[in-house]
C-alpha cells in the first residue's frame, strides 16, 4: 500500500486535491490499484489533521513509533559513573574526606583541595595520566564536584600533600588498624629507584645504582612500608645516590616513632641485596628476609644436598630449613612447577638431540639456551648429561637466607607475599613515567607519589573487601566491569533526567562488597525524586 493524490479542477479554475491510501494488486498479469480509504482534502489533512494521523498510526509501527521517540528524547553525554561511586565509599570509610579538612583547617587554603586530591587518586586509580590530563579526565566522570576544579587547583593540592605527608599516612593508618582490626607486629620494607628524562629537581634526582637498569638517568629512591597483610603503612622517597642500607636506617629510627612499630623485617628479592648489606643489617642488629641466587652462592650444593624433610606449608608450597655455616637458609619447593620446569627441559633437550644429529652444531654453539647444556669435544659435541643432573637440582624451587626468628611458615607466606610490596612500587612508579620532565620540583615529586601511595591504599582495601565476600577475581576484572557503569543525561520533553546503564560483570558485588545501594536506574537532575528506586536487592541491576 502506498499514498496517492489525485487533483480535480473546479468550475472556477480552482483545483481540489484529495488524499488516497491506494492499494495495488496483480490481475491476469496487469497491476490494478485498488482505493483502500480517501482520507479527505489535501488542504484541509494540512491543517493539522494529518499530523495527528500520522502520529496515531504510527503507535501501530514499531519503526515509526521509535523514531518518532527518539525525537522526543535527547541523549546529552555519556560519563563514567562506577568508579567514582565505589571509590568516594572507600574514601569516606577510611576517613580520608575528614582527615585532610581536618589538616586544611590549619591554613589559608581557600580551594577545596579535599575534592582535588580525590580527583586524582581516582585518575590514578581508572586513567593514569599527567596533571594537565587530570583536568580534561575529570569532564568524562559523573561526579559534580568536580566541575569546579582547575589546573592549579591540583598543583596547590600536591603542595599540600607534600607538606603534610607523615600527619596524614599516621592518621590514615590508624584509620585501617581499627577497620581491618591489625596488630602492627611485622612489617616489610623494600625499595626501588625510578628514573627521568632531562634533570629532574636539582639536589634530589641524582645519578645512583639504577634498579631499572637506567645508570645513565637521574632518579629518586623510593621506599614502601607494608603490613604482613599486604596493606601499605607509609612510604619514603630519598635522593637517587642514597644507599639501600641507608635508607632502612632512616625509616627504622622514623616509623618506630610514628607507628609503634616493634619489629622491621627488610624482605627483599633474589639478587636485589648484597651480601655486604645483609652484613651491614646484621652489624645494626636489624632482621632481613632475602631471596637468594642459587646458581651463584657456592655452598647451595651443600645446603640443597641436606637432608630432611619438607614442611607443607600452604597449597603447593614446602618448606625445609637449612643450617649452613652459621646461616639460617629455607629450601621453599613447588612440587607441581617442579613438573613443569622438568617437562619443559625435556623438551629443550629433545629439540638439541635432533639439531645435533641434523650436524648444526655452529648455530647451536651460537645459541645460549642450548650451549650450556652441550659438551663440545674437537669438531662435535653431545648433550651434557651431568649439567642436566644439575639442573633437576633446581626444579621448583629458590631459597631464602633470613636471620629473622620467624618460624618456617612464617618466612615462606611473608617472601611470597612480597609480590604486594612489588606492585605497588611498580603502580606508584607507572605515575611519574612522565617523560620528558621538565618542570618538576622536590615538592611535586613527593605531592604525586603521595597521590599514588593513596590510590594504592584504596585499591587494596577495595579487594580486601571483595576477598570477604568470597570474590576471587583481579582488580582488572573489577574495574572493567565498574567503568561500563556510565550515568547518560537526556532531555525528555525539555526536562533532564539522568539514566544509568544496566550492572554488568561482577559491578553488583563490588556495590555489596562496599555496602552501598546500587543508584536508581532513572533520575530527574536537580530534583530530589528518584523515579525508580535503586537498593541492594538481588535482581536489581
Amino acid at each position: 500500500m502506498y499514498i496517492r493524490t489525485k487533483t480535480f479542477k473546479n468550475k472556477d479554475g480552482s483545483t481540489r486535491t484529495y488524499l488516497y491510501i491506494v492499494e495495488g494488486k496483480r490481475v491476469n498479469g496487469k497491476v490494478r490499484q485498488r482505493i483502500v480509504a480517501n482520507l479527505g482534502r489535501l488542504e484541509k489533512l494540512q491543517e493539522g489533521e494529518l499530523d495527528k494521523l500520522i502520529e496515531g498510526l504510527a503507535k501501530f509501527s514499531r519503526r515509526q513509533w521509535i523514531e518518532a521517540q527518539a525525537r522526543s528524547i535527547q541523549a546529552q553525554w555519556a560519563k563514567d559513573f562506577g568508579p567514582a561511586l565505589i571509590f568516594r565509599r572507600l574514601w569516606e570509610d577510611l576517613k580520608l574526606s575528614s582527615i585532610l579538612k581536618e589538616l586544611l583547617a590549619g591554613t589559608e587554603i581557600a580551594i577545596d583541595v579535599e575534592e582535588a586530591v580525590f580527583a586524582m587518586v581516582l585518575n590514578r586509580l581508572c586513567d593514569p595520566a599527567s596533571k594537565l590530563g587530570v583536568s580534561r579526565w575529570k569532564e568524562t566522570v559523573y561526579r559534580p564536584e568536580f566541575e569546579r576544579l582547575k589546573l592549579h587547583h591540583f598543583y596547590r593540592a600536591l603542595d599540600f600533600l607534600a607538606d603534610h605527608k607523615e600527619e596524614i599516612e599516621e592518621k590514615l593508618f590508624e584509620r585501617i588498624r581499627d577497620l581491618f582490626h591489625l596488630e602492627l607486629d611485622l612489617v616489610f620494607w623494600d625499595t626501588a629507584s625510578v628514573y627521568f628524562e632531562g634533570r629532574g629537581a636539582e639536589g634530589f634526582c641524582e645519578y645512583g645504582f639504577s634498579k631499572d637498569h637506567r645508570p645513565d638517568r637521574v632518579q629518586v629512591i623510593l621506599g614502601f612500608l607494608m603490613t604482613r597483610e599486604g596493606i601499605p603503612i607509609a612510604h619514603e622517597v630519598f635522593p637517587g645516590a642514597t644507599a639501600d642500607v641507608e635508607t632502612f636506617r632512616v625509616v627504622l629510627k622514623d616509623l618506630q616513632n610514628r607507628f609503634r612499630i616493634r619489629r622491621v623485617i627488610l624482605v627483599a628479592d633474589r639478587g636485589m641485596v648484597s651480601r655486604e648489606v645483609l652484613k651491614e643489617i646484621e652489624a645494626m642488629g636489624l632482621e632481613y628476609l632475602v631471596g637468594v641466587r642459587m646458581r651463584r652462592l657456592r655452598a647451595m650444593k651443600e645446603v640443597l644436598g641436606r637432608g630432611g624433610r619438607f614442611r607443607e606449608v600452604k597449597g603447593n608450597l614446602k618448606v625445609k630449613e637449612v643450617w649452613h655455616e652459621g646461616r639460617r637458609y629455607l629450601i621453599c619447593f613447588n612440587p607441581e612447577e617442579a613438573e613443569r620446569e622438568r617437562l619443559s627441559r625435556e623438551e629443550m633437550v629433545g629439540k638439541l638431540e635432533e639439531k645435533l644429529k641434523a650436524g648444526g652444531l655452529k648455530g647451536l654453539i651460537g645459541n645460549r639456551g642450548y650451549r650450556r647444556y652441550l659438551k663440545v669435544e674437537g669438531s662435535s659435541a653431545v648433550v651434557d648429561r651431568e649439567v642436566l643432573e644439575e639442573e633437576a637440582r633446581y626444579d621448583g624451587k629458590y631459597v631464602l637466607e633470613t636471620n629473622a626468628g620467624l618460624s618456617v611458615e612464617e618466612a615462606a607466606l611473608a617472601y611470597r607475599g612480597l609480590w604486594q610490596v612489588e606492585r605497588a612500587f611498580r603502580e606508584m612508579k607507572s605515575g611519574l613515567d612522565l617523560r620528558p620532565v621538565y618542570h618538576w620540583t622536590e615538592k611535586r615529586i613527593r605531592g604525586h607519589i603521595m597521590v599514588c601511595f593513596l590510590a594504592f591504599v584504596l585499591e587494596v582495601v577495595l579487594m580486601r573487601r571483595l576477598r570477604e565476600v568470597g570474590y576471587e577475581g583481579s582488580y582488572q576484572e573489577v574495574m572493567t566491569d565498574l567503568e561500563r557503569l556510565k550515568a547518560v543525561e537526556v532531555t525528555v520533553d525539555g526536562r533532564n533526567y539522568l539514566v544509568r546503564t544496566e550492572l554488568e560483570g561482577k559491578a553488583y558485588e563490588v556495590f555489596k562488597a562496599v555496602g552501598i545501594r546500587v543508584p536508581g536506574r532513572f533520575l530527574e537532575v536537580g530534583g530530589e525524586d528518584v523515579v525508580e528506586r535503586g537498593g541492594s536487592m538481588p535482581g536489581n541491576r
